[in-house]
């Protein structure tokens, strides 16, 4: 049975989750959701209707899964919990230190309207979490250091184009180079959030703003800059046009570890990424966590779930048998 989905949100994500859906053969695109006047909208998939936010509980029969493609600053606290009562759905919630009020939160509205609600699922929160679990579980003695970079983070350019007088913003993350040799040596080294990256920001002002305010405001935003040297560089819409219109990003999740009688032997487990789009890519890995949650609720489950909580053949459309045939 196809999986009727519905986007919420058609910025960089929410295109990405529609060219996502051209390469899923048991999902479909159900009608896009937005804030701006839905005439203004033109989407890929034709025939596919565009509402506006406003009208979107009318069309809750229509939709199997909802994928809420808004940031991680404003959009999601407020959207995962108020629409998890009413749809199953899914989202790509990246404040770390917020996760655990977000999925409170979530779960109370899915548990009353006995839906599943699938959170903070992308690469990192989402693959990188799955990572560093696993890593622990095979190396339970060792150390994790998770990577992020070089490329640009949505969740943090999003979070500069919130802070008043900004037009427009990229951050590009920057893993320190002496810091990654070190980790992957199985050295084991103690590193400071400020050691392992830097954040490079390049910020479009508006005319006449206090660029000495927005540089400050970006510097010390808690959960996003706040702990790291970040660099502000203020360029023109026509630079940021031509240089930075790209989203390529990736990382590295590292554990290293003992065994032996005397922890004699020092082992490194390493999982990479390296994105051209890291909108396009994030959506693939929504899609793949969106069909799992929309498996669960058939099945019954209900409420708050993340990645930990998704049986890894949930994510695929192949059968059971087909997966030990073709890839244990």
């Amino acid at each position: 049975m196809s999986i009727k989905v519905g986007i919420l949100g058609y910025g960089n994500l929410g295109r990405g989750i529609e060219c996502a859906l051209k390469q899923a053969e048991d999902m479909e695109l159900a009608a896009v959701f937005t804030r701006r006047d839905p005439k203004t909208v033109t989407i890929l998939h034709s025939g596919v209707p565009v509402y506006h936010i406003d009208d979107i509980l009318n069309h809750k029969d229509e939709i199997d899964l909802l994928i809420l493609c808004g940031g991680s600053a404003t959009d999601l606290p407020k959207q995962t919990p108020e629409y998890a009562e009413h749809f199953t759905l899914i989202d790509s919630f990246d404040t770390h230190a917020n996760i655990p009020a977000h999925f409170d939160a979530v779960d109370a509205a899915a548990q009353k309207g006995g839906r599943v609600a699938l959170i903070s699922c992308g690469w990192d929160p989402g693959m990188f979490s799955l990572n560093r679990l696993y890593a622990e579980a095979v190396l339970p003695k060792g150390n994790t250091y998770t990577f992020w970079g070089k490329g640009v983070s949505q969740g943090h350019s999003d979070a500069i184009r919130r802070v008043e007088g900004v037009v427009d913003g990229r951050q590009y993350t920057i893993p320190i180079a002496e810091a990654l040799e070190a980790v992957r040596s199985g050295s084991a080294p103690a590193l400071t959030t400020r050691q392992k990256h830097l954040r490079e920001c390049f910020v479009v002002a508006e005319e006449g703003a206090d660029k000495e305010r927005i540089e400050n405001e970006i510097k010390t935003m808690p959960n996003y800059f706040a702990d790291y040297d970040t660099v502000v560089h203020f360029i023109t819409l026509e630079e940021m046009q031509r240089d930075h219109s790209g989203i390529p990003h990736g990382g590295f999740v590292i554990r290293s570890g003992k065994t032996g009688r005397q922890q004699e032997n020092t082992h490194v487990i390493e999982y990479s990424l390296k994105l051209d789009s890291n909108p396009e890519f994030t959506a693939s890995v929504i899609l793949a966590f969106g069909r799992a949650a929309v498996r669960l609720w058939r099945e019954g489950g209900r409420g708050c779930k993340t990645v930990f909580d998704i049986p890894p053949a949930y994510l695929s459309p192949k059968s059971a048998a087909q997966l030990r045939k073709e890839l244990l």
